[in-house]
């Protein structure tokens, strides 16, 4: 029996979400959700046939969607994605609209990301903000390609990519604002046997102890790469703002605050470093 697109659908969807099964199909057979729609008696030849089923297996053992089809969507851009990177998320998205807020459209500024991964916050900070100076930092030569390789592809120039591990190589530059998405999963948390995590790189999500090791090297470490009211802003945990509240106070940031992200967790902490003291009345 020859498989064509609704077959194929139709056999999917018993195995696994019916969103993916989708995604799968256009992949195999690169086209859009037009003619997936349109054309449902198209037939698939063996080759496709196959590659097909054994994407649908590999989803089934739980492989994340983005490794299979190698991308995913981002704020309003599609990133490149390898098992070298972690996958972006949808909540990642309030560091960007929170760092892009203290971005001025119409003047030249320092940004610094570190641990960029896919380049995910990075280029798509640089590529609304192109006036914007954006420094990407990575300690994974491998993400770093990814990285690269969506810079080429999404035709961002604005973007200086470095490895090292957080402001190592940074000599003594000042940014305006640093961002990051560090790791922050505590070492043995069960999540990390869970779904997309199972197959996502460890160095990109724990962090030794508790999760909070990269956090407190950022925070102890950001004041001196920082000019005088430049911003510090942080993803962490669903857990975590307070205990980030508390660090940010300890290295003398004020204006601090925890940010909502669209379920209700408090995602996102920051706060503003100033060279001397702020005069107080």
């Amino acid at each position: 029996m020859q498989l064509t697109i609704a077959r194929a659908l139709q056999g999917a969807r018993c195995q696994i979400d019916d969103i993916e099964a989708r995604l799968l199909l256009q992949y195999v057979l690169n086209i859009n959700t037009v003619f997936l729609t349109a054309y449902s008696d198209f037939v698939l030849n063996h080759e496709q046939a196959d590659s097909f089923q054994l994407l649908v297996a590999r989803r089934i053992a739980g492989e994340p969607i983005a490794y299979l089809i190698g991308e995913r969507e981002f704020y309003d851009l599609t990133f490149k994605v390898t098992p070298a990177v972690l996958i972006p998320r949808p909540e990642t998205e309030l560091l960007v609209e929170l760092a892009l807020s203290r971005i001025p459209v119409n003047q030249a500024c320092n940004i610094l990301d570190l641990g960029t991964g896919s380049g995910a916050i990075a280029l798509t900070i640089a590529k609304h903000r192109p006036l914007a100076h954006v420094t990407a930092v990575d300690l994974s030569p491998d993400a770093l390609a990814v990285a690269r390789l969506n810079a080429e592809k999404l035709k961002v120039d604005n973007v200086r990519m470095l490895a090292g591990s957080w402001f190592d190589g940074l000599d003594q530059e000042k940014f305006d604002l640093i961002v990051s998405n560090p790791p922050y999963v505590a070492d043995g948390d069960p999540h990390l046997e869970q779904g997309d995590l199972r197959f996502e790189p460890r160095l990109a999500l724990t962090a030794v102890g508790d999760g909070l090791a990269c956090i407190r090297q950022i925070i102890a470490n950001a004041p001196q790469f920082l000019v005088s009211g430049g911003e510090l802003l942080l993803e962490h945990g669903y857990d975590q703002a307070a205990i980030c509240q508390q660090l940010l106070a300890e290295s003398n940031f004020i204006n601090i605050f925890s940010h909502l992200d669209l379920a209700g967790i408090l995602r996102v902490s920051g706060g503003q470093h100033y060279d001397r003291p702020l005069a107080t009345s």
